[in-house]
């Protein structure tokens, strides 16, 4: 499935303490994370108070992001 030139991020975010994750994925990283630290992004990052960006990566497709997302979200927390 493709929309045009459009690029998707994979993005990993966590809290001051660096306990909590969260990996989602969006079409600009830049608002979205302007939602995190702003707390208008209501769910799961405002309940951990996670606004400090640790990790992304681009892609040119929605599908690719989606995979990427789902694989990142199957790894293990003990690295």
């Amino acid at each position: 499935m493709s929309y045009g030139n459009k690029q998707y991020y994979v993005y990993i975010i966590t809290n001051k303490s660096n306990k909590v994750l969260y990996i989602g994925i969006t079409n600009n990283l830049r608002r979205r994370m302007y939602e995190h630290k702003n707390k208008l992004a209501e769910g799961f990052s405002m309940k951990y108070n996670l606004d400090k960006l640790v990790y992304y990566e681009m892609t040119e497709d929605v599908q690719s992001a989606l995979t990427r997302e789902k694989q990142l979200k199957n790894w293990h927390r003990k690295w």
